[in-house]
């Protein structure tokens, strides 16, 4: 999924953005395989923008309680990251001091950066002209009723609804007033009512279950691809947010839209999407109305979009307040440049609780539920909203699912799903109780001990053996593995070479790199040998990965600025409103890196950065930094 996630920092300066006028909202067992579609939102991945234990979470905690929250959290050392492929001097920076900081445009499967750059209606989108002239769907509203009709989108209508009296009543002129009324004004129904002999069309919000009823037909041109497809530019939202929300005004079920990849919130990013049978006119009308999210280049196709098809993202990143001197910068950019950066998950694949969902993963695989449910649901240390604390005091109290349910305003976080399934199926049906967990939440738990166990392996590889192929190293050919001799290992390079994600259909390197894994698995109370679990979809068939990765399209300047809440990137929206490039001093009170790279998917731009720098990219050290930078 994308890493399209850096590292979020919770202390910020405020951030004045938007995309609508000034309004503003900060598979069961698989054969093993070459991972390619890990943070882009390809399964069997976890979406790395949303935190796997699922906390039930209104808004972001404020810095101190989230910075208290963070003395527990986990650091780059509790998760295998150990080591550097560079030995530049490192230096220090924070990540996404705001969100602009960090702008990802997808990489489609055709190798194209994907851009928000044309807001027209295509020609081929245009409605089939009727035989006779008819009068625009501008022209069959008045002003005054356009003002009514606006109040009431935004629900500033008290009245709940707006009358329109039909004066010259035919069914064409009517039909001409509903539809003016529903591509004008997305999110709004409309009803035709009798009154006194009087035809009026009342219009009103589609709110709750009737948003999500199915839609209206409507004639579909054959010649016309069945799928609009679209690029969906958002800020401050993760992808499932922003698609719930066109959901809404397009009275849609979500998953009606499809995608390559999810992008994480903390984030401007640029993604392509596909919906079935929605005209661009509708979605383009969407667009005066969307907060933080603009819709455009639209097209229409006979195929919707499939996780993991990108090929990657391209990423533009700004590090804030650089300690490094120019000569630094150059070293560490060249570095990453020429050499890459070890392939390691990201911080963002093992939660930021007290609670690693490494360990969660642990125990499914080993069998033991009542471990399961003792660690998700178990009191913590941290700080957390009080609801989750008082939930979790519940069930450690009274063992009694109802009533530590009856603590959350929010049900269908992790805690929730998994207290509902044990009052519906008891605490002797575990195993089905944390079924009411959906699979892709349930599956990150085992794809995040897989991952601390390839971190592990690999900073052991690295320390063994430094940044050559040796003798019993792994590489692909084709999707198959091949362990090397010494003599191929003279022919390969470090950037040929994989490790597996443990499973039944993987096989190891034959140095004791491979005889580590054993170990580590049996120290855990696994057996590496047995990976077929009594649930199939908690066995794991394994995977291989590239242990080094070189990003392509690294480019870098070293800017300086005086105000900290100016942004530092020029965005397709600002540029699609013609407004200026942000231009910088040649001296500054403040020094900021920026660079821009593109990674495959599977990679974490995260562990590119930390490379760079030398940091820990973990939340808890971030916190910390910023917050003494702040203090």
């Amino acid at each position: 999924m994308a890493e399209s996630e850096l590292v979020p920092v919770p202390v910020q300066v405020g951030e004045k953005r938007g995309c609508s006028e000034d309004k503003e909202e900060d598979a069961p067992a698989k054969k093993p395989k070459v991972e390619n579609d890990c943070e882009n939102g390809g399964p069997p991945h976890q979406d790395e923008s949303e935190e796997p234990e699922g906390e039930a979470s209104d808004g972001e905690e404020d810095g101190e309680t989230f910075a208290d929250m963070m003395k527990h959290g986990l650091t780059e050392l509790d998760v295998g990251i150990l080591k550097y492929v560079s030995d530049h001097e490192g230096f220090s920076g924070i990540l996404k001091e705001r969100y602009s900081d960090f702008v990802v445009h997808e990489i489609n499967k055709q190798g194209k950066v994907v851009h928000l750059d044309d807001l027209s209606i295509p020609a081929e989108a245009e409605e089939v002209p009727e035989a006779e002239p008819q009068p625009k769907e501008c022209d069959v509203l008045t002003e005054e009723q356009k003002k009514q009709l606006g109040e009431l989108q935004f629900f500033k209508n008290k009245e709940g609804n707006v009358s329109i009296e039909i004066m010259d009543d035919t069914k064409e002129k009517r039909t001409l007033v509903h539809k003016a009324i529903k591509t004008q004004f997305p999110g709004l129904e409309t009803k035709t009512e009798e009154k006194d002999g009087r035809k009026f069309i009342v219009a009103y919000h589609a709110a709750g279950k009737k948003a999500l009823a199915a839609p209206r037909k409507h004639f579909w041109p054959k010649n016309r691809g069945s799928f609009c497809h679209f690029v969906l530019y958002k800020e401050n939202k993760d992808t499932m947010d922003a698609i719930n929300v066109l959901s809404k005004f397009l009275r849609l079920r979500p998953n009606m839209f499809s995608y390559m990849g999810t992008k994480d919130k903390r984030a401007i990013t640029v993604q392509e999407i596909a919906v079935l049978k929605i005209t661009a006119e509708r979605l383009a009308h969407l667009n005066k109305c969307l907060m933080n999210l603009k819709v455009g280049n639209f097209c229409y196709k006979n195929h919707p979009l499939k996780l993991g098809e990108l090929q990657g993202n391209h990423f533009t990143v700004v590090i804030r307040n650089i300690s490094g001197t120019d000569e630094q910068v150059h070293q560490a950019m060249t570095s990453l440049r020429q050499t890459g950066f070890i392939n390691y998950y990201g911080m963002q694949r093992f939660g930021t609780t007290a609670v690693p969902t490494q360990h969660v993963g642990r125990a499914i695989l080993k069998n033991d539920w009542n471990e399961v449910v003792d660690l998700i649901l178990k009191p913590r240390p941290g700080a957390e909203k009080e609801f989750l604390v008082r939930c979790r005091e519940e069930w450690a109290k009274t063992q009694d699912p109802e009533a530590a349910l009856k603590k959350l305003p929010n049900k269908r976080c992790v805690e929730g799903q998994l207290l509902r399934g044990l009052s519906m199926y008891g605490k002797k049906n575990i195993v089905t109780a944390f079924g009411q967990i959906p699979r892709n939440n349930r599956l990150m738990y085992i794809h995040s001990y897989q991952s601390v166990v390839w971190n592990t392996m690999v900073s052991r590889r690295i320390e063994a053996f430094g940044l050559k192929a040796v003798e019993g190293d792994l590489v692909l050919r084709g999707t198959a593995a091949h362990v090397l001799t010494a003599e191929e290992a003279e022919t390969h390079s470090i950037h040929d070479i994989v490790m597996p994600l443990p499973g039944f259909d993987v096989i190891y390197p034959s140095h004791h790199i491979g005889k580590g894994y054993r170990e580590l698995l049996s120290a855990d109370g696994l057996d590496i040998d047995n990976m077929r679990h009594k649930v199939k979809d908690y066995s794991l068939a394994g995977a291989y990965r590239r242990i080094i990765i070189r990003p392509s399209d690294v480019h870098w300047e070293v800017i300086e600025y005086d105000d900290p809440r100016i942004s530092l990137v020029h965005t397709d929206f600002e540029k699609l409103e013609n407004k200026p490039a942000p231009v910088f001093n040649k001296e500054g009170k403040y020094r900021a890196l920026r660079m821009e790279f593109s990674l495959p998917s599977s990679t974490y731009a995260t562990m590119a950065i930390r490379e760079v720098l030398k940091l820990d990219t973990s939340i808890k050290k971030q916190t910390q930094l910023n917050t003494t930078w702040f203090n």
